[in-house]
């Protein structure tokens, strides 16, 4: 009988990545790639060009999402 074989992390799950795409930004949020760059147009989620790139930092969505649902409570 077969051993079960685990599947490898995404690249965007990759616990140890600093900085991730808008693409991969956009997956952890569960938004659209055009939303998510939206969220970076307006300053709600942090963002950081590199030469043409533009990356996330790793921890922006959460930074995001943390925001977002103080800013709920509040309300």
């Amino acid at each position: 009988m077969d051993e079960p074989t685990t599947l490898p992390l995404a690249p965007a799950d990759d616990p140890n990545l600093v900085l991730l795409t808008v693409e991969e930004a956009a997956r952890r949020l569960r938004v659209g790639r055009t939303t998510c760059y939206g969220l970076i147009r307006s300053g709600e989620l942090e963002s950081i060009e590199i030469g043409r790139l533009r990356r996330v930092p790793a921890d922006a969505p959460a930074a995001y999402l943390a925001r977002r649902r103080a800013a709920r409570r509040a309300a």
